[in-house]
């Protein structure tokens, strides 16, 4: 159901710009009672049924609401007569307030990752950490690996993720039971060398069901070490730039 809302709400995708977004930050917007929020979530599952509402919140939009759908989020108006889904920009400081408010709702707590689940390869002193959710058949994953290769005192973690093709899951068993895992994972990702067939028991359906709870869709899904989530490979002037400001964060805390 919410595939075929989405489908509709991208023909009326939206930008707020300055006409719109007029005397927002003139005069502050009154908090909304919790009520309102009760009716707008209501008035939005009668429109919409069948869809599960996670949150309505109040936008700094005069008038306008976040509708949390898990990690999608919609606007609507109080009578939800409207629904739009696009990006919230605040004109003034051109800050897209959709990708921001993202961000905070995929922030996880980095210290309760699964780390004893994944293949950990630690170059240099290891003190910047990247834990990744990757695929075996994933070609942005094979290229940050690239980008890694170029990357010293770091600690990777890869948490195998086997979602996009039908071998993906025997690829990562392979793998994860190869005498050398870490090997085995390096050959494979950085140079195209198969990994025999193996057996034994590995974690795959215990990180497919937490990568689904946490609306993991794709590969590969970077986590740093304040919690902070990324999604895709990254170029590697904006890697190292990332981590280093989070170890920087982090040590400072």
């Amino acid at each position: 159901m919410f595939s075929v809302v989405r489908r509709y709400l991208a023909l009326v995708g939206f930008v707020l710009l300055s006409a719109m977004y007029s005397g927002a930050h003139a005069q502050p917007v009154p908090t909304q009672s919790t009520n309102l929020l009760a009716d707008v979530k209501g008035r939005f599952e009668t429109r919409f049924p069948g869809i599960e509402i996670t949150a309505v919140r109040e936008t700094p939009f005069p008038g306008l609401f976040e509708v949390q759908v898990g990690m999608d989020l919609l606007y609507s108006d109080a009578d939800v007569s409207y629904v739009m889904q696009g990006s919230l920009i605040d004109a003034v400081s051109r800050v897209d307030l959709t990708s921001k408010r993202l961000a905070d709702l995929s922030q996880v707590p980095f210290d309760e990752l699964p780390f004893h689940l994944a293949i950990k390869q630690v170059k240099g002193n290891g003190e910047r950490v990247l834990v990744a959710f990757e695929d075996p058949n994933c070609g942005y994953c094979k290229r940050l690996h690239q980008t890694l290769a170029d990357v010293d005192n770091i600690t990777v973690y890869t948490l195998l993720y086997p979602i996009l093709s039908p071998d993906s899951h025997d690829k990562a068993r392979n793998i994860w039971c190869a005498p050398d895992r870490v090997a085995a994972w390096r050959n494979w990702m950085l140079d195209g060398v198969v990994p025999p067939e193996a057996q034994c028991e590995t974690p795959v359906q215990d990180i497919l069901a937490l990568g689904q709870q946490m609306t993991i869709r794709g590969t590969p899904a970077l986590f740093f070490a304040d919690g902070s989530r990324v999604n895709g490979a990254m170029p590697l002037e904006a890697l190292v730039e990332k981590l280093d400001s989070v170890t920087d964060a982090v040590a400072r805390r």
